[in-house]
């Protein structure tokens, strides 16, 4: 065992460390690893909104079939505590494909515009 002395924001700590072999050290299992999120492709001439992040849908913003124009935004998307702006990519009419209270992965498809 080795002693050392800390300070930790202007208050001093004393801590002892021991060194342990590499053989006592037992290996953690290896997470598995995420599944794929499913990626819909968009409609004919339209564009799909995919989610940038994992997430809870808390808001939806526009109705099926509204129009929309660039810079609208679709859907609110909270993750990691923080509310995000889903925003419209082009003009067109929206079709959602999520609903209130959902859970989305990574590059799962939120609404598509036409």
């Amino acid at each position: 065992m080795k002693a050392y002395k800390v300070t930790v924001n202007g208050t001093a700590y004393e801590i002892t460390l021991e060194a342990i072999d590499a053989a006592d050290v037992k290996a953690a299992p290896a997470p598995a690893a995420a599944p794929a999120a499913p990626v819909a492709a968009a409609p004919a001439g339209g564009e799909s909104v995919n989610a940038p992040m994992p997430g809870n849908i808390l808001d939806i913003k526009v109705a099926n079939g509204a129009a929309v124009k660039k810079g609208d935004v679709l859907i609110i998307l909270e993750a990691m505590k923080m509310e995000n702006e889903i925003v419209a990519p082009c003009d067109g009419t929206v079709n959602v494909v999520v609903t209130k209270g959902a859970s989305v992965e990574t590059g799962a498809v939120l609404c598509t515009i036409a």
